[in-house]
């Protein structure tokens, strides 16, 4: 299949589900992000309980052997078999030999189990498996997989589930309601409980000195699953061990918080198995204790085994990019903070068994990193779920990371060799598109270079067709268009910055994007006099672009390349006392967490520390004494405000919303997210409809806003000018002099 074929597959995958599932997975993913933002307001120590959890998970991971053998010699002690599994294979094979006797098993929400396809092999037995989870029930039903880590069917309506449900069991009276649905669910999932002969659980944490299982549901039917039946199995992946009960404690606190902004969870069972109440029997007369039909009483012990899945997970323990993702507590936080998951869900956004931006993590390490391939492209490196995120996972970077992997392929080292490269610069496996995104920098000096000529060719029909064809940018997208006149060139043909140094309240150097260099460049001189107007003298040096756009297509070692060099040019100007401003929120964020990936602590440190985001920086100025009068007052006009997804991240757009505030302005903030844009990902064919359906929820909310529309990013910029066919501005065009 060619590659442009490919992308018409997806883009028509996305299509149909956006169609059919995009309703239902952004009413319950939203809502249960909103209640995440509500649950943790009251939480004082939200915080310190996410560095516990943190914690306590780094040093399970670092001592996961030793735990393993702890958890084996307590369970074994209380009267429970410990199984260890190697891989999914193996391990289906010990869970269907252990219920090799059972009639009828019953099980509770596992991605575990999903993950190593127990329920197929059970069946192939000829054993009768039911989930006893409602999602998972609804989904056996309909043979359907899991969209979603926590809400396993959030993408069927309550009409479609009783559809589904009217179908399959034909009921005397057709379902219709929300609770018509549940109680048949609850009295038939019920019977097949009592009758069950074992019982299979997953486990949300095992403690390795007592063997206690922390079991979380919303249902209960967990510990039904667990002690109805006489024998109990819990299978769970290694990373799930913790040292002891005590441990925990800021997980119970986290976890429901994170998932669907409930306080407490639910249900929250904890049990040392096996244990030590009687085994039932459903035919045993209440009072005397004597089963009618056989007159005898019971007397059989329960059994327990604890089957620990190996499957990948310690060779992730030994990859220093992959291990966080065994720090993963199946939340869903990240999922549901994440605008592309909003819209298109897990059945898009997941591999084989997990879904969200962890997936990327969990498929390269269980099943390989072409697992992770066809949905990796959709984390657009944003950074709200490292936010999101009660155990603070760096999503972003395991996708890159996983993103980087993918390009050079497993003969990467043997690509350099042949081709005579070296580390700083990518194997031949990039493909021709990501490395026209990745190197868009050059792009733009081309175009600039040619203008105006550049722009009249590239929006010819043949070229757009060339350009879909070849780099699969969709022809619906309008093309950024390059002035001739860069911002540096300007500057300079200016005669540099109109404060002198000697006469400056601050000496800064105004980083130049390459959008701000030569495209919008706009924005840049609107940045350059109202720093000047506020008594800042303006240095631009020759420098490259951050490496943000060879990062986000996986090119790491080009954005490693990238930062050095930023770094070698920006350090003279700090080691003078020069502040560095910057104007695209992307590049911003590159200084304050991905150079930390990509440069060495010291010169990530002296970087970050002295680097601010342009309207950060002004409000600085102005807090600390410099004359508002030089400025322009908005004397109440209305202006409606998106703030870009990483300077959200780093709690950057409350600046702007205080200067333009402060200003005068009457600031109208929107609630979404994201503007659907995120770089190259709205450029790109498959995608493309994806980005424009979750740009509409921001085109929605600022339709009717009677006023300028401003926005920090350029992604932003271009997506609401695109959506709402009216200017858009960089909040400094507002604010700053005209001259």
């Amino acid at each position: 299949m060619s590659e442009t074929e490919s992308r018409r597959q997806k883009a028509q995958r996305i299509r149909t589900l956006l169609d059919t599932e995009g309703d239902a997975i952004w009413e319950n993913t939203t809502y249960f992000n909103q209640e995440k933002y509500n649950a943790i307001e009251s939480v004082d120590e939200y915080e310190d309980l996410r560095d516990q959890a943190r914690a306590t998970k780094e040093d399970a991971i670092e001592n996961l052997p030793e735990l393993i053998e702890q958890v084996e010699e307590a369970v074994t002690a209380n009267g429970g078999h410990v199984h260890l599994a190697d891989d999914a294979a193996e391990a289906r094979k010990l869970v269907a030999e252990l219920a090799d006797d059972a009639e009828t098993v019953v099980k509770s929400k596992s991605m575990t189990t999903e993950e190593i396809e127990l329920n197929d092999q059970l069946a192939r037995d000829g054993t009768d498996v039911w989930e006893t989870d409602l999602g998972e029930f609804v989904l056996q039903v309909a043979d359907e997989t899991p969209s979603h880590i926590v809400g396993p069917s959030l993408h069927k309506s309550q009409e479609e589930i009783a559809r589904l449900f009217n179908e399959q069991f034909d009921p005397e009276e057709p379902f219709e309601t929300a609770e018509e649905l549940t109680n048949f669910a609850r009295d038939f999932l019920g019977k097949r409980i009592c009758e069950a002969d074992v019982g299979i659980t997953g486990a949300n944490f095992i403690a390795a000195d007592s063997g206690t299982l922390m079991l979380v549901t919303n249902e209960g039917n967990a510990r039904k699953s667990a002690v109805t039946p006489d024998t109990h199995i819990a299978v769970a992946g290694v990373e799930k061990l913790v040292p002891s009960v005590g441990d925990f404690k800021p997980f119970m606190e986290l976890i429901s918080r994170a998932a669907t902004g409930q306080d407490i969870p639910q249900y929250l069972t904890l049990l040392s198995p096996p244990v030590d109440t009687p085994t039932l029997d459903f035919e045993v007369d209440s009072q005397t204790g004597i089963n009618e039909d056989s007159d005898e009483e019971r007397t059989d012990d329960r059994a327990f085994h604890l089957v620990l899945i190996d499957n990948g997970r310690m060779a992730m323990r030994e990859d220093d990019q992959l291990r966080e993702t065994l720090y993963c507590i199946r939340c869903g936080a990240c999922a549901n903070s994440c605008a592309n998951f909003q819209h298109v869900g897990g059945h898009a956004f997941g591999g084989e068994t997990y879904t969200g931006g962890i997936a990327t993590g969990w498929e390269a390490g269980i099943e390989g990193e072409e697992a992770a391939a066809e949905f990796n492209d959709l984390c657009t490196g944003c950074s709200r779920c490292v936010n999101n995120c009660p155990v603070k996972i760096d999503i972003p970077w395991i996708n890159t990371v996983v993103r980087d992997r993918i390009n050079r392929g497993e003969d990467a080292e043997v690509d350099w060799l042949v081709e005579g490269l070296t580390p700083d610069k990518e194997p031949g496996g990039v493909s021709l598109r990501k490395r026209f995104f990745g190197n868009f920098e050059t792009v733009a000096k081309v175009g600039s270079a040619t203008a105006p000529v550049s722009n009249w060719i590239a929006d010819l029909a043949p070229v757009r067709t060339l350009f879909e064809e070849l780099l699969g940018i969709d022809q619906r997208r309008s093309l950024p268009a390059f002035k001739r006149e860069t911002l540096r060139d300007w500057f300079e043909n200016r005669g540099g910055s109109h404060v002198a140094p000697t006469q400056a309240r601050r000496e800064a150097v105004l980083y130049p994007d390459t959008y701000t260099n030569h495209v919008h460049t706009e924005r840049g001189k609107a940045a350059i006099r109202t720093l000047e107007a506020l008594n800042v003298s303006i240095h631009i040096p020759d420098i490259p672009a951050s490496g943000r756009a060879p990062l986000s297509q996986g090119m790491i070692a080009t954005a490693e390349n990238r930062a050095e060099t930023v770094a070698d040019t920006l350090e003279p100007y700090i080691d003078r006392g020069c502040d560095i401003v910057v104007i695209e929120p992307s590049d911003a964020a590159m200084f304050e967490r991905e150079y930390e990936q990509l440069l060495p602590e010291v010169r990530h440190n002296r970087l970050q520390e002295q680097s601010y985001e342009v309207v950060e920086y002004v409000y600085g100025l102005l807090t600390n004494g410099a004359d508002a009068d030089t400025l322009v007052n908005g004397n109440g006009q209305t202006v409606a405000y998106h703030g870009h997804c990483q300077q959200r991240t780093l709690g950057l757009d409350a600046y702007t919303e205080a200067v333009l505030g402060d200003l005068d302005y009457d600031v109208v903030t929107s609630d979404v997210e994201c503007c659907g844009m995120a770089g190259s990902f709205g450029y790109k064919t498959e995608y493309y409809e994806l980005s424009i359906d979750v740009g509409e929820d921001l085109q929605v909310e600022f339709a009717d806003v009677d006023g300028p529309v401003a926005a920090s990013g350029t992604s932003c910029l271009e997506q609401l000018q695109s959506l709402l066919d009216r200017p858009v501005y960089h909040p400094l065009e507002l604010v700053g002099p005209t001259s």
